[in-house]
């Protein structure tokens, strides 16, 4: 009796292995989630952040993968010389409490004169809090000196969709 139970023992000890890392088939469940964003940027300059992100998260028990689109815009409060940007940007988590990467693409105006650029961005997530870090290369910012080129934002996603899309298990 003892080793048809040491048998069974190792057949689900394999199958468990070979569901848990089996890295060529996609996962059973993905979920789609959309929301406005809040935030806010520091740095050399105070921003007030708003726009909207879509988030695409595999559902699975070892290091799920976030990937994530986002399109918004940033105000500078500054008196004499406010600043909008318009940012569009893309990022990146493996696993639960890594950190994400990813890019911006930035156009800021004064309402004089126009810049473009974008830069990398490094964060945390956590419980619908992002905190970032990045830097705006903007070849034109010589003459062009009320922007925040290295910012720190802390932004909460309002979550108000989520589409869960099932993938059916393949049979044997």
């Amino acid at each position: 009796m003892k080793w048809v139970f040491s048998l069974f023992l190792l057949f689900s000890m394999q199958t468990f292995h070979a569901q848990l890392f089996q890295n060529n088939k996609k996962p059973l469940l993905k979920v789609r989630k959309v929301g406005p964003y809040l935030g806010v940027q520091q740095a050399k300059y105070f921003a007030a952040e708003f726009g909207a992100e879509m988030q695409f998260k595999q559902i699975k028990l070892i290091k799920p993968n976030t990937h994530a689109i986002n399109m918004g815009f940033d105000y500078n409060f500054r008196l004499n010389q406010p600043v909008l940007s318009y940012v569009v940007g893309y990022w990146f988590k493996q696993g639960r409490l890594n950190l994400t990467y990813g890019a911006t693409l930035v156009l800021k105006s004064n309402f004089e004169r126009n810049i473009v650029g974008g830069g990398p961005v490094l964060g945390f997530k956590l419980l619908g809090f992002h905190l970032q870090t990045g830097y705006h290369f903007l070849p034109q910012a010589d003459s062009f000196k009320e922007v925040n080129q290295l910012y720190i934002s802390l932004r909460y996603v309002l979550v108000n969709t989520r589409d869960y899309t099932w993938r059916k298990r393949d049979k044997k």
